[in-house]
């Protein structure tokens, strides 16, 4: 059982900032304004509301935490949708994805500013210990959503006080002001928060919360200094580590693994996910839906630790074997089992078997016309034990694990070419943990060389969690790795060579005999002048006049 309670989302008009009708709106099923707030009791309500935000679920009942990767370079969403048309580089500022984004997270940071500008008379009611937490709690949250929001959007207005309708009109403030407001926030909270927040208050931030965020935000700021320093105290805290089982850490037996800094909590009766809907084969009643394609899968090593284009090992008839364990742990492979039945897209293969009763099967991943269009699945957070109740998920979404502060530290110290065993330390605790087991990385790198190494290893440890986009992104590879054609396996075979992988992972299937085969999924645009950046959206502009378009929308 999680020992968080979740209760109701906590509206509060007044304090929404979005210049838009959320603004001076009182609410109806909530305490006024004029009399919340006033007790202990009111304000943990208070804050679990600015926590509510972590819940969102911007398409399908999907939790936002992942949803990036399905319009990368690693993933697809087939519906048809606004997430779909960012992929596909077609996004307009009505895009309805772009602007679900802007809405809740501004209405999160609206809830903070609210609380903040209203409990210092509490701090005389509440005990000195818990008001400091849940004061650092709440900037830390509003200092999260402003993360995603100055990422995606690049500079976004900076509100830290309610605003009234009458102040609405408010530019942008620039990428680099918000970066620095986030991390002034970060640094001046971190030793307000505990260590672990314990069993009883599973779910709430840490100090290795603000750590993790801190690290990310700077490094995703070439700020290689800060971020370093942050993933090294974390690291130094001894407070965190990798979980022995990569494949279980995205599964409810990994729920209360001591790598998770922070997840967001799931629970039926308050608020679940349909994660496992739109991950799970048409076999086992799902969607198919959000899936990975053939490009992550064949940029996974092979497990003498170089790539499938150099090494002797891969072989082209059996394309899985002896790969990188990850793959196969992010990934449904066809053979692998999957739910129950043995997965298998190939069109000639109409039965499957029922590894429970040792039967034969329809195989409806051949037949049927919705299933993986890329002939691959998503495992990691595809837990079969939600195999009855597909809709209602409550497995947790992790925001913040130990592995990526370890990436992040290798990462800003090869860009500072500060480069010692420290470094190879952090890479290769990831690669040669128990159930992967991948060659250590050798000393002796160049820093160009460790720079692709660590590029690589956020790719295949981090892929279908939802920060491959921000990475392609930064790295200024976005344009080569999403231009052209989205592909999918060959239907009734395998490639009959491996394609050419450059030093980012990214593989090119110019050189492949059958690359006609393929299936191709989409043609995606990418305008380099444009798609770095969210169009804002076009209702914030009408309403608040102050704001500037970013460039080509």
């Amino acid at each position: 059982m999680k020992t968080i309670k979740i209760f109701l989302t906590l509206i509060i008009g007044m304090a929404t900032l979005s210049c838009n009708d959320y603004l001076e709106r009182y609410p109806l099923d909530s305490p006024a304004a004029e009399t919340f707030l006033r007790t202990e009791a009111e304000l943990d309500l208070a804050v679990t509301g600015v926590y509510n935000t972590l819940w969102f679920k911007p398409i399908d009942n999907g939790p936002f935490a992942l949803s990036l990767d399905y319009a990368s370079d690693i993933g697809w969403d087939r519906n048809g949708s606004a997430l779909q048309e960012l992929g596909k580089g077609i996004a307009t500022p009505d895009n309805s994805f772009t602007k679900s984004f802007w809405d809740t997270f501004y209405r999160g940071i609206g809830r903070a500013n609210y609380i903040l500008s209203r409990a210092e008379p509490l701090a005389e009611i509440v005990p000195a210990e818990k008001y400091k937490r849940q004061m650092a709690e709440i900037r830390f949250l509003r200092a999260y959503y402003y993360s995603y929001l100055n990422e995606l959007f690049g500079g976004v207005p900076l509100l830290t006080q309610p605003t009234l309708l009458s102040e609405s009109q408010v530019p942008r403030n620039s990428k680099a002001e918000v970066t620095d407001f986030i991390i002034s926030e970060l640094q001046a909270i971190k030793q307000d928060l505990p260590a672990q927040p314990g069993a009883a208050n599973k779910g709430r931030v840490s100090k290795g919360a603000a750590l993790a965020l801190l690290s990310r935000v700077a490094l995703y700021n070439q700020k290689w200094e800060t971020a370093a320093q942050a993933a090294e105290e974390l690291m130094d805290s001894k407070t965190y580590q990798l979980h022995p089982n990569y494949g279980e850490l995205f599964m409810y037996a990994g729920q209360n693994s001591p790598e998770i800094i922070l997840a967001a909590q799931f629970l039926k009766g308050t608020s679940v996910h349909s994660t496992a809907r739109q991950f799970y084969s048409r076999i086992a009643l799902g969607h198919s839906n959000k899936i990975p394609v053939e490009a992550l899968v064949d940029s996974y090593e092979m497990t003498d630790g170089l790539q499938i284009d150099d090494s002797p090992q891969f072989n082209p008839a059996k394309p899985f074997t002896d790969r990188d364990p990850r793959l196969g742990y992010t990934v449904v492979l066809p053979q692998s089992t999957f739910i129950g039945y043995v997965f298998e897209t190939h069109p000639d293969s109409l039965t499957t078997l029922n590894v429970a009763t040792g039967k034969r099967v329809q195989n409806t991943e051949a037949t049927h016309a919705y299933a993986s269009f890329s002939g691959y699945l998503w495992r990691k957070y595809a837990d079969p034990g939600d195999k009855d109740d597909r809709d209602n998920s409550e497995l947790d979404i992790i925001l913040f694990r130990y592995a990526e502060a370890l990436l992040n530290y290798a990462e800003a110290k090869i860009e500072m070419n500060q480069i010692d065993q420290s470094v190879y330390d952090a890479i290769n605790a990831v690669r040669t943990r128990p159930s992967v087991n991948m060659p250590a990385i050798a000393p002796g790198k160049t820093q160009t060389e460790l720079r692709y190494i660590v590029r690589r290893e956020r790719k295949y440890e981090l892929a279908g969690e939802g920060l491959r986009l921000f990475d392609i992104r930064r790295w200024n590879i976005a344009e080569k790795a999403m231009k052209g054609k989205l592909l999918g396996r060959v239907q009734n075979a395998f490639l009959s060579n491996a394609p050419d992988i450059d030093e980012n992972g990214t593989p090119s299937y110019d050189n492949v005999a059958n690359a006609d085969k393929m299936r191709v999924i989409e043609i995606r645009l990418f305008d380099r002048n444009r798609d770095l950046l969210w169009p804002i959206p076009r209702i914030e502009l009408e309403t608040n006049t102050a704001l500037e378009q970013n460039p080509n929308y």
